[in-house]
């Protein structure tokens, strides 16, 4: 599923807006996973969300947040950054840095995804969290972004208020000086959502993957994923659906 106007070419992979599919709508409980190109200068403007872990990831370029709690900053790879919308929040997302610290228009897009998850529980109060951890994906293997998991409580970036989903991210570097390819496994779980992001990687039992593709699984984990070039995955591991586990 795709929206495409003049500012925004967006891929959905679950149902989202005017594209509903109700065989599509959710893996686990992972709602959204939208991977999004802004133009310069454009964006969403200001709108409300409520009861959802908001994720944002950006891939390339940089993206401006700016919310009802008074949070301004910009978005940029390597940044994990999570709003919590609660009993309510809004917020807007544009391309437009350059507003901040008055200098030049840039012309260059902004590239990234983000993921929706649904917390343990609904009217909790609104927040906002954002961490540098550009120097943990230098290792190359998965670096746990975003999670409830009592399981990743001392080694995860910032946290969300859903005690039964983590987001794993790798930064794969491809094939060393003597041949052999970067390698990373999944993690095992009832429910499992991987998105690459950038590049090509080979899932063991599956296949190639390629940019844009999407896995989901269910009561697995443990395959490799294999890169030859440099890749970035996307991996929510999930212990819980929807409606209950």
């Amino acid at each position: 599923m795709k929206t495409r106007v003049s500012w925004l070419d967006s891929k959905h992979s679950f149902s989202f807006g005017e594209h509903y599919d109700p065989d599509n709508t959710h893996h686990g409980l992972l709602l959204v996973n939208n991977d999004d190109i802004v133009l310069p200068g454009q964006g969403f403007d200001t709108h409300p969300h409520r009861d959802m872990e908001i994720v944002t990831w950006v891939l390339e370029g940089s993206l401006v947040h700016q919310d009802s709690l008074g949070h301004s900053g910009v978005i940029y790879p390597g940044l994990a950054q999570r709003m919590s919308a609660g009993t309510g929040i809004m917020h807007s997302e544009k391309n437009d840095s350059w507003r901040l610290d008055n200098s030049s228009a840039h012309d260059r897009p902004v590239h990234f995804v983000q993921m929706w998850v649904m917390p343990d529980e609904a009217g909790v109060e609104p927040g906002y969290q954002q961490l540098e951890i550009d120097d943990e994906l230098a290792s190359g293997g998965l670096v746990t972004v975003a999670s409830g998991l009592p399981r990743y409580r001392d080694r995860t970036a910032i946290a969300i208020n859903s005690s039964h989903a983590a987001l794993h991210v790798a930064r794969l570097p491809g094939a060393d000086t003597a041949g052999a390819p970067a390698q990373v496994r999944l993690p095992e779980a009832p429910y499992l959502h991987l998105f690459v992001a950038r590049g090509q990687v080979e899932m063991e039992g599956i296949g190639p993957l390629y940019e844009g593709d999407a896995v989901r699984t269910g009561h697995s984990g443990g395959q490799r994923i294999t890169a030859h070039e440099p890749a970035e995955i996307l991996v929510w591991e999930m212990h819980a659906r929807l409606g209950g586990r």
